[in-house]
């Protein structure tokens, strides 16, 4: 401070001010004659509009034995079009400032672009070659299984990936889908051929089973008759729904070891099945488990991590699919703490179905989720993916309005309900990673069962 300088009074901490209503961006949908679905968010900030194209071509949909194909066909889909090899899509998508990209999930394949407005007619040209036309190079598919027989690889040298892998082994029946990885598991992509992606490419690929969701500097009417220029000639009836039995489950409890020898800490994966998205408990459910395992300030979290010092991180979550994806305590633990850190998993999961958690917690909880959706739709290509959402899992169009409200009105016995219906200790499926010599015994010490130790070949 400078001579003669008079100190300033402390002024008070300002208080946070009443929260804002929140608005998603207008949209609004229209249907070709066609079948294909046009979902369009007009937002005028930038010159910039993204377009997501949705696929009924998941990985829910494939037939047995050809588990990978969805991705494998999807990521084919930029490597060959309307005459042109990838790198020609490529340099064109570049000429004109335009990213691409194409990915499979369980429930749809996705065809992601992101344009300038004033290039959007021409970016949106190519969009079309690569859904209608494409030609799926012998050699370009290779490549591309190649690429994730590699992936598998790596993932049996590290231990995250290969316990979320082992995980949903353990979680569903061999005979269902999601017991498998998404992507397909080594024997199955390395017995995919070129014929196996054009069969899965004519059944999945029509337009009935098309939707495309314009987010930007776009109108609604610009962008139909956009859609309608570029796709409204392209025949074919929606594709068949997702078969019976993809999330198919084992019942009861289970404790494997997933035998990796000398490994100086385990990684661990605690849960059962969970629900599908559209599940009419979602708030209550996501509520109860930011306060399990959801939050930083989580019950998990802070007894595994603040507590016991037993890991750097612990978190729980549901994966929210169409069908019944799974729910999943993960954590990565020293490996003389294994059983101890397993027991506290344990403990919270009986004390979330046992008690109503506090009302600190609860609005500790419901004011992050609440404060932090807003910040979420700021781009053109979030706003597009949560439309996305709400296509994919069929949630009514004032989702995204009422969804604070909704979030709000959570109180501690909807979570105390949602904990009993939804959390199964009779159910557990425990899977760890590791070396069996330092943790099996402490694992049956702590869960009262012999667990079964394998190698991941064996349940691959």
């Amino acid at each position: 401070m400078t001579a003669g300088a008079v100190a300033s009074a402390p002024t008070e901490k300002p208080l946070p001010a009443a929260p804002r209503d929140y608005h998603f961006p207008h949209f609004e949908q229209r249907t070709l004659a066609n079948g294909i679905r046009v979902v369009v968010a007009p937002v005028s900030k930038l010159p910039l509009v993204t377009v997501l194209a949705l696929v009924e071509a998941g990985a829910s949909v494939e037939q047995p034995g050809k588990h990978g194909v969805a991705a494998l066909t999807a990521r084919a889909l930029l490597e060959g079009a309307a005459g042109r090899d990838g790198v020609e899509l490529t340099d064109r998508f570049e000429r004109i400032g335009a990213s691409v990209d194409a990915h499979a999930d369980w429930d749809v394949a996705a065809v992601s672009l992101t344009a300038m407005s004033t290039h959007l007619a021409d970016a949106l040209g190519l969009v079309r070659d690569l859904l209608r036309t494409p030609t799926f190079p012998e050699r370009e598919v290779q490549r591309l299984k190649e690429e994730r027989l590699t992936d598998l690889l790596q993932l049996q040298a590290e231990p995250r990936g290969l316990a979320d892998e082992q995980f949903s082994h353990a979680v569903y029946d061999s005979s269902a889908r999601y017991a498998a990885p998404e992507a397909g598991d080594a024997r199955s992509v390395r017995a995919l051929t070129r014929d196996d992606v054009m069969s899965f490419y004519t059944a999945r690929y029509l337009p009935g089973g098309v939707t495309l969701i314009f987010s930007g500097d776009v109108t609604t009417d610009a962008a139909v008759a956009l859609t309608e220029s570029l796709f409204g000639d392209w025949t074919g009836d929606m594709p068949a729904a997702a078969p019976a039995g993809i999330d198919a489950v084992q019942s009861g409890k289970l404790v494997r070891v997933v035998a990796k020898a000398d490994a100086p800490q385990s990684e661990v994966r605690v849960g059962h099945v969970g629900l599908p998205r559209n599940n009419p408990n979602y708030f209550d459910t996501m509520v109860m488990n930011a306060v399990l395992g959801g939050l930083f300030s989580s019950r998990i979290n802070l007894n595994l991590r603040e507590v016991h010092g037993y890991t750097y991180g612990a978190s729980s979550a549901f994966d929210w699919r169409r069908a019944n994806g799974p729910f999943v305590v993960h954590t990565a633990v020293k490996s003389d703490v294994t059983g101890p850190a397993v027991s506290e998993i344990l403990l919270e999961i009986d004390r979330m179905r046992t008690d109503a958690i506090s009302e600190d917690e609860l609005s500790l909880a419901t004011s992050y989720l609440d404060g932090v959706f807003p910040i979420r739709y700021e781009t053109t290509i979030a706003i597009a993916e949560a439309l996305a959402n709400m296509i994919v899992h069929e949630l009514p169009n004032d989702f995204f309005d009422v969804y604070r409200s909704r979030v709000r009105a959570v109180t501690t016995q909807g979570v105390l309900a949602a904990a009993k219906s939804h959390l199964k200790p009779d159910q557990l499926r425990i899977v760890v990673v590791g070396d069996p010599a330092q943790i099996t015994e402490q694992l049956t010490v702590v869960t009262g069962v012999t667990p079964e130790v394998v190698t991941a070949e064996e349940i691959a």
